[in-house]
């Protein structure tokens, strides 16, 4: 299971710094925002998001419906 505060350690490099650009460091903030807005983050590649998309399943949430 995915710590809630070290999600970002499953994600390369450039997803860890989109994140962290965005001020998302909780799996609770990254719910927050749609799959758009997430996808259109420089560093945020197909299999980052996949990742995102597991770890936010595991613990119950989802991303947010489309803004």
């Amino acid at each position: 299971m995915t710590d809630q505060s070290d999600f970002q350690k499953i994600l390369a490099k450039p997803a860890q710094r989109a994140l962290a650009g965005a001020n998302i460091e909780t799996l609770e903030q990254l719910s927050k925002y749609s799959e758009v807005e997430i996808m259109e983050l420089h560093g945020i590649g197909q299999n980052a998001f996949q990742k995102l998309q597991e770890a936010l399943s595991e613990i119950g949430l989802s991303f947010a419906s489309k803004k």
